[in-house]
């Protein structure tokens, strides 16, 4: 074979070569670009939510039943939902009551927005379905949230919030402020007030920006672990609220203000996407048309990426849907449990009244069993309750789990250990909350927090 003949078959080896080792090249590089630009999202995925999973699933297994009797029947729900009566939620009632099966609750007070500036407490759902019970209420301006209505009461937006503040208490209803982040937007002297949200779902992503741009910051966590891992995916939102809880404890020093837990359920934190009549890409979020968003043009590239990861695609179909707040994870994300004679609405809103309950971030581990109240000298006082200074006068509380407790006064830290049940000796006037904290990888992570015991 001459010369030439072996440079003519050995050039096509060499440029197969070349364009191999190319290739290559461009791929680690890539891969090392993706694993820097989103070592966050990765670190999630593959190391910590699978760590976080098993630590959770390891506190479920180690439940203990509470023999502590405090002579209550606890109910776990929540407060502040939304259905398709709002202008920002599409869920209808039964799937609700799906979502609520599925977390497990026992009832949901709801808290539609007005419609046409009308609180019209004749319409939603109501009573007793499937063991679920419904309560009818409204998220209102000035931040009301009012339940326990008759329903033939119509509340219009238009009525002087002092007003309306007045006719809710006449009627026998109880008042608690939403969003209680807005603190200068609150009047927090109103006297019909009896209680305001501790926490709330839609509060903890504020403080991480608008809720749009909290879901691009965490868009790789989402296409990465929400299939896999959602509830760890959720908890991403997670933080602290400090600021809320010590307003609370002062608030408490002159007046009994109830603390509740809001999931501010709505289902519209995600994304979905259509594939047009045309051929190309309409992305929304998943709550109501808005009409606000534009169809995206396709290439041969990125229509073979949608068809790989999506499926088909047929003209006029959703091809994907992304959700974060799915309306069943927002109800088991933290729930308020109340200590009530009954599953009824009267005995929802007596509890609700008089702060016989406490918030739990369930999602991390089932909170139903906690007990916490006052005995001595025969006198006995739940959380929301008061009790006078005596002699053998003492705090139990107990959980189903191993956990921190942390006792407060006046939102002063008074003690803290470790176990599942602890007692403190009360020789001193002042409002005793409890909150328990949860060891998840080493990190001392909030789970309960009770209304507090009143000693005078």
């Amino acid at each position: 074979m001459s010369t030439d003949e072996k440079k003519k078959r050995t050039w096509p080896r060499l440029v197969l070569r070349w364009t191999i080792q190319f290739v290559l090249v461009v791929v680690v590089l890539g891969a090392i670009v993706f694993g820097i630009m989103f070592r966050g999202a990765l670190y999630n995925r593959f190391y910590l939510f699978p760590k976080q999973a098993a630590a959770w699933k390891q506190i479920a297994e180690s439940r203990q039943e509470v023999t502590l009797d405090d002579g209550w029947t606890e109910y776990r729900g929540v407060c502040h939902s939304h259905s398709e009566l709002s202008h920002d939620c599409e869920v209808k009632h039964p799937d609700i009551l799906r979502a609520a099966r599925l977390a497990d609750i026992n009832f949901i007070c709801m808290t539609d927005h007005a419609r046409e500036g009308k609180a019209d407490y004749s319409t939603g759902w109501k009573g007793d379905h499937e063991g679920v019970l419904f309560v009818r209420g409204f998220e209102l301006d000035h931040g009301f949230m009012p339940w326990g209505l008759p329903d033939d009461t119509v509340l219009t937006s238009d009525t002087e919030y002092t007003q309306m503040a007045e006719q809710i208490a006449s009627k026998g209803g109880v008042l608690f402020y939403a969003h209680s982040e807005e603190v200068d937007r609150r009047d927090w002297e109103l006297p019909q007030l009896n209680g305001m949200e501790i926490y709330n779902i839609h509060t903890d992503v504020k403080d991480e920006g608008e809720v749009e741009e909290f879901l691009k910051n965490i868009a790789v966590d989402l296409l990465l672990s929400l299939n896999k891992y959602p509830d760890q995916t959720f908890r991403l939102l997670f933080d602290r609220q400090t600021a809320i809880l010590e307003h609370w404890d002062e608030l408490n020093k002159t007046r009994r203000i109830v603390g509740i837990a809001a999931s501010d359920a709505h289902q519209n934190s995600g994304f979905r996407g259509f594939y047009t009549e045309d051929g190309k890409l309409l992305v929304r979020d998943t709550g109501p048309d808005k009409g606000r968003n534009k169809p995206m043009s396709l290439n041969f590239f990125t229509r073979g990426l949608l068809r790989m990861f999506c499926g088909p695609l047929e003209p006029g179909t959703q091809i994907f849907r992304i959700e974060m707040d799915k309306y069943d994870r927002s109800l088991r994300f933290v729930n308020t449990h109340i200590l009530a004679r009954g599953l009824t609405e009267p005995d929802v809103i007596d509890a609700l009244r008089n702060g016989r309950a406490f918030v739990a971030f369930d999602m991390l581990a089932d909170a139903r069993g906690f007990t916490y109240f006052a005995e001595g000298g025969g006198a006995k006082a739940v959380m929301g309750e008061e009790v006078a200074v005596q002699s053998g006068l003492t705090l139990r509380a107990a959980s189903p789990v191993h956990c921190r407790f942390t006792l407060k006064r006046d939102g002063q830290q008074l003690d803290q250990r470790e176990g599942r049940t602890f007692e403190f000796a009360v020789n001193e006037a002042g409002n005793y909350r409890i909150e328990a904290e949860l060891n998840i990888l080493d990190e001392w992570t909030p789970w309960v927090y009770t209304n507090p015991i009143r000693v005078r």
